[in-house]
């Protein structure tokens, strides 16, 4: 059943034009903002702008080492889908990984590659859609990709492309964002949804901001997006209060879903992270870090799928 229900919701964007059209609107869409460049006033390529979007990125997100272990990839083959700004691909290669990035986007490739030559560090880069790979079955010890995979429209078939690159006994480490979390239930369907309704009803989006904890110039933005359309799906909510609206797809998956992608591999296993707690409204900023942990294992935005070939 459950996998009905997937290969339902994968079809309806499944190799059809529509499905082009939208992945070239996600192309277009982060060619334009490379994952993580919103973080940094710095000059986009420098060395101060990548050590500020390196320092940001694990500030946010300081379970991303633990999950990657870096260092245990050494002398090994690590291919990462959507490299994006090349931030956690950077830390495979120090730990003396041999490593290849691909990016759906010129744009992260073209980041990425600058990104290793300003720190004197190999490695090759290009441009490729995770549901059609160009590599040879048995390629790589790991692939890894973080916060990518959500965003095309067939991701049962990124996965087995995955499993087919892979070497026997190979690992992959895949961060899909979370239908059980806090984020989704709370933040996105309850909050965004309330913050959306209101503002068709004309409230102030500074009374919003206050009550719900988005931020005055996102809902400012949500305000001109509402004046241009008469109606809303969840869907188009999720798109938006993910990456930023105008994101063309976002999707969640429950870790019975994830499993189930990954069905083909001989050992499966999903872990949690991440509450996100800057989506608390009042009381997030006052969550300590023990407990901002313990309840990202619990509700995480960050679904990770570790599984083995």
């Amino acid at each position: 059943m459950l996998e009905k229900t997937i290969q339902a919701r994968e079809s309806r964007l499944g190799p059809s034009e529509e499905a082009r059209g939208v992945k070239r609107r996600v192309c277009e869409w982060w060619d334009a903002r490379p994952c993580g460049s919103r973080v940094s006033e710095e000059e986009i390529g420098s060395m101060a702008f990548f050590e500020e979007v390196e320092r940001h990125r694990y500030a946010q997100e300081p379970h991303i080492p633990e999950v990657a272990d870096f260092a245990a990839w050494k002398g090994r083959a690590v291919l990462e889908i959507g490299c994006g700004l090349g931030t956690d691909l950077l830390q495979f290669a120090r730990a003396g990984a041999h490593v290849t990035g691909v990016d759906l986007t010129p744009r992260a490739v073209e980041l990425t590659s600058r990104r290793f030559d300003v720190y004197g560090v190999e490695g090759r880069f290009q441009v490729e859609d995770a549901e059609e790979l160009s590599f040879l079955d048995d390629t790589f010890d790991l692939v890894y990709s973080n916060g990518v995979l959500h965003h095309t429209p067939n991701t049962q078939k990124a996965v087995d492309e995955i499993h087919r690159v892979l070497k026997p006994g190979g690992q992959a480490i895949v961060m899909l964002y979370h239908r059980h979390s806090y984020n989704y239930w709370v933040n996105i369907c309850l909050l965004r949804r309330l913050a959306f309704a209101l503002i068709r009803r004309g409230v102030s989006v500074q009374i919003l901001a206050a009550l719900t904890g988005i931020h005055v110039d996102l809902l400012r933005e949500y305000e001109n997006i509402i004046s241009g359309r008469s109606e809303w799906t969840l869907q188009d909510l999720l798109n938006i209060s993910t990456d930023g609206p105008g994101n063309p797809l976002s999707k969640v998956f429950t870790r019975g879903e994830a499993k189930q992608m990954f069905h083909r591999f001989g050992s499966v296993q999903t872990k949690v992270y991440w509450l996100v707690k800057k989506n608390v409204p009042i009381f997030g900023k006052y969550i300590p870090g023990p407990l901002d942990y313990a309840l990202g294992r619990l509700m995480g935005w960050a679904l990770y799928v570790l599984a083995i070939k």
